[in-house]
């Protein structure tokens, strides 16, 4: 069998069945234990009954040998089916021909053996033409004892009041009893084995489903972490920029202009509240409940979005950089994740411009394309390359919300002088 999701059907074509537990081979070791002990009870009522139809019968002792002999094979039933059947059938028709007493326990077990050996012959081909075989001389047998019993004395038949003559009757109720006899066993043998190869195929295909459960659960783990990573990046390391970049205006300014010191300590303080109110937005959202944040929506915790890019660039502003904001086209609905990627990205790539970047000034441009969202982000410093993401955790989270929403992100050097970054997400 293979691990694919879905086996191919020829493969459950050529399942064999495994051989039986060790409680199955010790409930067969039962089973010919209460055979044999129902053998040598039922051939000692009939032969104390006296109800045996010929003078030939042997001894007891040996009645009770053949018993035990045909019942015996079956503690192998399940684990050589087939070997087992040879055996019962062969003892069947050698206990017949000696004319023993008991019929209907060697009849059960010749009905068991042929159905053990459809149900649990591992090589269907071999188990087929075994039950075959067998059921073939079986009815050979028949009619060895049919034309024995034709050519012998026609019995009485006392009491015979059907219409059927006599000796016809006979005929075919042996014929017409031994067929449904073998067919049942033939048919529920192939019955218990189909059964079998069904359980096996709905077990694995549960534990393939088990399996890919487990793999769709570490992925949406991954895929978790990942978004929890991009948000906090975005979330600290714009707000800790602006801060540092800030705090140390202070220092510098402090003894010579208090009050630049003091007014440049406000925008620390400030950026940090709104640094905290973002983290405890993001850890909310983290612990909440799905039903319950679904049924709140997002009216209590709404996400940034384009109309927050103007405090953005207020905020890279604070931090010494000149910035132009200009939104062009007719503005539309923009859905809240395309608008919070927007966001993050604009934020990411001005905290580049703050930290790594010589520049003086950054424009942000949103444009509303015929079939396209597309934002920009352009400096005109002179950073070591890659300043603007191409190194650490920026540029990859910045891609990943493009990909998300099947957008394209360019980021490089311009031509000129400065860093580009521009994402375009499908309208």
């Amino acid at each position: 069998m293979t691990d694919d999701e879905r086996v191919p059907e020829p493969v459950w074509a050529r399942w064999r069945r495994p051989g039986p537990t060790a409680a199955q081979s010790r409930q067969d070791a039962w089973l010919a234990a209460a055979a044999v002990a129902g053998a040598v009870a039922v051939t000692a009522l009939v032969t104390s009954m006296g109800a045996v139809p010929w003078d030939d019968t042997p001894h007891l002792v040996e009645q009770f040998a053949w018993g035990v002999a045909l019942t015996a094979p079956l503690v192998v039933r399940r684990r050589f089916p087939v070997a087992a059947l040879f055996a019962v059938g062969a003892l069947f028709i050698g206990a017949q021909a000696r004319h023993v007493a008991d019929n209907l326990v060697p009849s059960v077990a010749l009905f068991l053996a042929i159905f053990s050996a459809g149900a649990w012959g591992r090589d269907r081909a071999r188990a087929k033409w075994a039950r075959i075989a067998v059921i073939a001389v079986m009815f050979g047998w028949l009619g060895f004892g049919l034309v024995r019993f034709l050519v012998d004395p026609v019995p009485a038949f006392e009491g015979a009041a059907g219409p059927l003559d006599p000796v016809l009757a006979s005929v075919l109720y042996g014929i017409g009893f031994n067929l449904l006899f073998f067919l049942t066993a033939y048919f529920f043998g192939d019955m218990a084995w189909v059964s079998a190869r069904r359980e096996a195929e709905l077990e694995h295909r549960a534990e393939q489903l088990r399996r890919s459960q487990e793999q769709n659960t570490r992925g949406a783990i991954v895929a978790e972490r990942v978004r929890i990573a991009r948000d906090l990046h975005d979330v600290v390391a714009h707000h800790v920029s602006v801060m540092g970049v800030q705090a140390g205006a202070a220092r510098r300014v402090l003894d010579r202009d208090p009050e630049l010191a003091r007014e440049a300590l406000r925008t620390v303080e400030d950026t940090a509240r709104t640094a905290i109110g973002e983290l405890r937005g993001l850890l909310g959202v983290l612990r909440a409940d799905p039903e319950e944040e679904v049924r709140e929506g997002a009216g209590e915790r709404s996400s940034p979005g384009l109309d927050q890019l103007p405090e953005l660039a207020e905020q890279a502003r604070s931090a010494g950089l000149a910035v132009a904001h200009g939104v062009y086209g007719e503005p539309r609905p923009v859905p809240e994740g395309v608008a919070l990627s927007v966001y993050r990205i604009v934020q990411e790539s001005l905290t580049n411009v703050v930290r790594h970047a010589d520049a003086s000034r950054a424009d942000v441009r949103v444009r509303f394309l015929e079939k396209s969202l597309e934002v920009e982000v352009a400096d005109d410093g002179r950073g070591r390359a890659g300043a603007s993401g191409g190194a650490g955790f920026g540029l990859v989270g910045m891609r990943e919300r493009v990909a998300v929403h099947g957008g394209e992100l360019e980021a490089g050097p311009r031509r000129d002088a400065g860093y580009l970054v521009r994402a375009r997400f499908p309208a």
